[in-house]
């Protein structure tokens, strides 16, 4: 029989780490906001509590380590069927919640529910269930509880850190739940007859299966690469006319972009080759790019300002990798590939820059610390006189909530913010100590190289002074999910 300490270790790791893991899963299909961590979360500490309740009554009515031990083999095997059967749930929960103006929060909740709230209400059961088959007299009936949520709690913090830093990274996420499924089987099956000894073998034969695409492609692209990082799900998506997007998680933004026969993408990244001349007058000598992706600007840069010299800056060194193999990234003189989170880099570094570039976008968030007055304040001494700083802003087509905010939390720290509604959904803020003028911009993209001139023509008839009315954000204080995630509902339930 496995000792009961033991077996609640197991159960409380699997606990948790399937929750990372679950929220993991549905990232592809539904994104990693808070509405979808809300759901998540919810429906673990639902179906947890719900497990609390049915452990004590079995345990009262089966007072026995065998009845234990088949509970937590049933929660192995179910645990097992959720990367199995995933894929046609989570294609049926998007598709029938598409159209509803709550679609993400509907979907996520069904698929969350369907996948894992049952093995995880039987794994809650065992606590309670050990806690009564531990007392042997009353008197220690508070030490034996205190000892065993103890051991359970701790083993779900190591089932949270080891899902997100070892077996996510290194397996991805289906593999993650068979590991904890065959865990949860070999601790099971040591209090059970010699013939459930097959359970965790089968379970564990599983993980020899390759798990294949994650998600599949629309519209006749098809999937070149995916991978899962210690931060997110990515792949790259080869479309029929040749170009390759970077996708993360559930993929409704392009984050980098690759065309065979140019640089340019038709989208706002070419907005960065030209707007820092508003400022400047000038393409910048030194740049900073904090999320830089695969690579998209840094390409374009060396294509028709290859004497700019760059440190890109990207969180996610997977993404950088992937630029190097699907969207053409090379190391040249000048331009240094940095893994680093944002702020800390640009907060260590000693540079200052002519421009710096604020691309970190984690659909549908900003990262609120690189959103604040604070933020800003450091951006401003990182600058060299005059420079500029550039922050793309992706928005629901239509609301300019965030970024009127953006403006507002700029201002604290430029006197002169700009606008440039590159597109419906995406706007370019600029700010800067000189002023940013069109005039400015005119003329120095009349002298860039072609076909740069009309770029900066384009983006000088859009350029305007920056809307007012935002809130400030500080390192206190900065909502910016709760804001997005109000903007998205207002523009579901408006179309």
């Amino acid at each position: 029989m496995p000792p009961l300490g033991l077996l609640v270790f197991v159960t409380g790791s699997a606990s948790l780490g399937s929750e990372i893991a679950a929220a993991r899963l549905l990232a592809p299909y539904f994104g990693d906001s808070t509405i979808v961590w809300a759901n998540t979360i919810g429906v673990v500490l639902v179906a947890l509590s719900g497990g609390y309740w049915l452990g004590g009554r079995l345990a009262d009515r089966h007072p026995h380590k065998r009845g234990l031990c088949a509970l937590v083999l049933a929660a192995a095997v179910l645990l097992a069927l959720v990367p199995l059967v995933a894929g046609p749930i989570l294609d049926v929960s998007i598709r029938a919640f598409d159209d509803l103006s709550i679609g993400a929060f509907a979907g996520s909740l069904f698929g969350v529910l369907v996948l894992v709230a049952l093995p995880l209400l039987l794994v809650g059961a065992v606590s309670p269930w050990a806690i009564r088959l531990s007392l042997a007299d009353l008197e220690r009936s508070g030490e034996v509880a205190g000892r065993l949520y103890a051991i359970s709690t701790f083993g779900s913090l190591t089932g949270t850190f080891g899902a997100s830093l070892l077996l996510i990274p290194l397996f991805g996420t289906q593999r993650t739940f068979l590991v904890f499924a065959v865990l949860l089987a070999g601790i099971a099956v040591l209090g059970l007859r010699p013939a459930f000894a097959a359970a965790p073998v089968a379970i564990a034969a599983l993980l020899l299966v390759p798990p294949g695409v994650t998600k599949a492609a629309e519209g006749g692209a098809r999937v070149l690469d995916e991978r899962e990082t210690t931060y997110q799900y990515a792949r790259v998506v080869g479309n029929p006319d040749g170009s390759r997007q970077l996708e993360l998680n559930e993929g409704q933004a392009i984050h980098s972009l690759w065309r065979r026969d140019t640089v340019l993408t038709g989208n706002y990244w070419d907005a960065f080759l030209v707007d820092p001349a508003a400022a400047l007058g000038r393409p910048p000598r030194r740049l900073a790019i904090l999320g830089d992706g695969a690579g998209t600007m840094v390409r374009a840069y060396g294509r028709y300002l290859p004497a700019t010299r760059i440190d890109a800056v990207e969180i996610d060194g997977e993404l950088t990798r992937l630029g190097r193999r699907w969207f053409g990234l090379r190391d040249r003189p000048g331009v240094r590939f940095i893994t680093a989170d944002a702020r800390p880099f640009l907060r260590s570094t000693p540079r200052r820059y002519d421009a710096i570039f604020v691309d970190a976008y984690h659909q549908p968030y900003v990262p609120f610390y690189l959103a604040t007055r604070e933020f800003f304040r450091l951006v401003r001494d990182r600058l060299a006189p005059g420079g500029t700083v550039l922050v793309n802003v992706g928005h629901p087509e239509g609301s300019t909530a965030l970024e009127d905010t953006l403006a507002a939390t700029m201002r604290t720290s430029f006197e002169h913010v700009a606008r440039d509604p590159v597109e419906d959904v995406s706007t370019v803020l600029l700010g800067s100590s000189a002023p940013v003028t069109t005039r400015r911009l005119r003329t120095a993209g009349a002298r860039l190289p072609a076909p740069l001139p009309a770029l900066a023509a384009a983006s000088a008839d859009r350029l305007a002074p920056a809307r007012r009315g935002g809130a400030v954000y500080t390192d206190d204080k900065a909502p910016v999910e709760w804001l997005v995630d109000r903007s998205i509902v207002e523009f579901a339930a408006g179309g």
